[in-house]
């Protein structure tokens, strides 16, 4: 969330936030909650430092001075009352609001509504070209046994599958070819709980505006995550870090879980859209400095264009406009990797910088060199997601005989296995 002070000083850099954003929040009515809860908080220390003189003077006092004294006392005491349900019930509406407060785009976000308004910085890699007809991701995995979805579908519902075979495998290698690479770039590797108190949801501000992609464990009034991020920025909720130890890396491995509530009817076919993935996230609490933040922002984006590079697959970075970013984030860069079914570029790894937002609600802070409290900044980019880097990869890489290429770097992690063969060849 935003410093509150922030928002009273510049209520309409906020406001435009929030429409370039596209977010309804009426910054207003916050700002009155906010004036009254400090008027009535004001008065109760007023009224509570004339209580405790009174207090003080009543044993002197004798006849209708005392009488005044203690009923003034009384008075005070129901003033207390009113004055403290009062702020209770604007304390309540203003957190509210204010937790669907938007941070500030960073200067360099285009204006804009959808993701034809995002900017493309640069592509890498050359569009395959295919000298037979190429089959789409769902007719190779079948094909080659990696996937089956209708007996998913027949116990577990829409969305669901499993991956078999070979299809394990090339999704632990690159799972596994990611946390390798990203910890010999100084990332610890996490392995994160799956479901999370509600506060963690609301610390990372994937609450309140997306309680409807999350699935709930009501009994026990937990949530899964969708992402490890979840978990790893929760990793240090009310805790005050050293400067010494920072920035913390850490590479999150989770399974995570989306609803994927608004989207029925769309993505149905194959491995694009599910409720259920795989996902290695690169997560960075930093300093509060903006220039160390744009510059660990670069350094993740560089570390996902690598892993693409290195799986030799197309793709492009393109920055998000301000309607295409979260509530959270300040800068948002999309990496697209060239799914040839779908004749374009998708949607794999999404790389933010969110400064203090998601600090502040999560209360972690650090003490500078000269000892003074301040909030740290957050970052995070995806390393990996699967299946939906299978698309890519097996499409891609498949061959006329019905075959796919495996990526020379996950063949040490596949046994050095060079290429999965349909299992019927017939």
């Amino acid at each position: 969330m935003l410093d509150i002070n922030y928002i009273r000083n510049n209520p309409d850099i906020v406001k435009k936030a929030a429409q370039d954003k596209l977010m309804e929040v009426d910054v207003d009515r916050l700002l009155e909650l906010d004036s009254k809860v400090r008027e009535s908080t004001s008065l109760i220390e007023t009224l509570r430092a004339e209580r405790n003189s009174l207090s003080k003077q009543t044993p002197q006092l004798k006849g209708e001075e005392k009488e005044a004294a203690i009923q003034r006392v009384k008075k005070i005491k129901e003033d207390f009352t009113v004055l403290e349900g009062n702020i209770s019930a604007s304390k309540e509406e203003f957190d509210k609001i204010m937790l669907k407060v938007p941070s500030i785009p960073a200067p360099e976000v285009p204006i804009g509504k959808g993701e034809e308004d995002n900017v493309e910085i640069r592509r890498w890699g050359e569009i395959p070209e295919f000298g037979f007809t190429p089959k789409d991701h769902m007719e190779l995995a079948e094909s080659l046994d990696l996937v089956d979805i209708p007996r998913a579908v027949k116990f577990a519902g829409s969305r669901s599958y499993f991956l078999k075979n070979e299809g394990v495998l090339l999704e632990m290698a690159i799972c596994r070819f990611v946390i390798d690479k990203l910890v010999s770039k100084g990332y610890s590797p996490m392995s994160v709980p799956l479901m999370v108190r509600e506060n963690a949801m609301l610390g990372t501000g994937y609450f309140p505006i997306g309680y409807e992609q999350a699935y709930k464990i009501t009994e026990d009034e937990l949530f899964l995550i969708g992402t490890s991020e979840v978990s790893l920025v929760s990793y240090h909720q009310n805790e005050v870090l050293s400067i010494e130890e920072l920035p913390k890396k850490y590479a999150g491995f989770s399974t995570c879980f989306r609803r994927e509530a608004g989207t029925y009817g769309k993505d149905t076919r194959g491995l694009y859209r599910v409720h259920q993935f795989q996902k290695v996230e690169q997560v960075i609490i930093c300093r509060n400095d903006d220039a160390e933040a744009e510059k660990l922002h670069y350094e993740i984006l560089g570390n996902t264009e690598e892993i693409l590079r290195d799986l030799e697959l197309p793709h492009r970075v393109a920055l998000a406009c301000t309607g295409e970013i979260g509530i959270g984030q300040v800068r948002k860069h999309e990496v697209e990797t060239w799914m040839p079914s779908r004749n374009s570029y998708c949607e794999t790894h999404s790389c933010s910088t969110l400064n203090d937002f998601q600090a502040r609600r999560s209360n972690i802070r650090f003490r500078d060199k000269d000892g003074n409290l301040k909030f740290a900044f957050t970052l995070n980019n995806t390393g990996i997601a699967s299946p939906r880097i299978l698309i890519p990869l097996l499409e891609i890489y498949q061959n006329e005989d019905g075959s796919v290429t495996i990526p020379k770097v996950l063949r040490p992690y596949m046994n050095n296995m060079e290429k999965i063969e349909p299992k019927n060849k017939a």
